[in-house]
């Protein structure tokens, strides 16, 4: 098996963890759009304050993560804790820390 073997599969299990979290964001009031093709990502924002960020799936030791920019981290078994993080995340009355 080959490196880009590797990645093929990596990309199918990133890609079915990605649109499980998408499918829950709307009902937590965001809005995302798979992008990036080959090596997806999630582009998620809040249509109320206009902020962003993309979400990463990655698998660890812990198995799949959920990182995001500034350091979110959530496991991808945890769809609803996930989906709230990103919530208050991107929400103004819940600016980052």
């Amino acid at each position: 098996m080959t490196g880009g073997d590797v990645a093929s599969g990596y990309t199918g299990e990133r890609r079915v963890h990605l649109e499980a979290l998408a499918e829950l964001l709307p009902t937590h009031g965001l809005v995302s759009r798979l992008v990036g093709g080959e090596d997806p990502v999630l582009w998620v924002w809040h249509p109320h304050t206009g902020r962003q960020t993309v979400i990463f799936a990655t698998p660890s030791h812990r198995g799949w993560q959920f990182l995001w920019s500034p350091g979110g981290q959530s496991a991808a078994a945890e769809l609803e804790r996930t989906a709230t993080a990103l919530r208050d995340a991107l929400d103004l009355a819940h600016p980052p820390a």
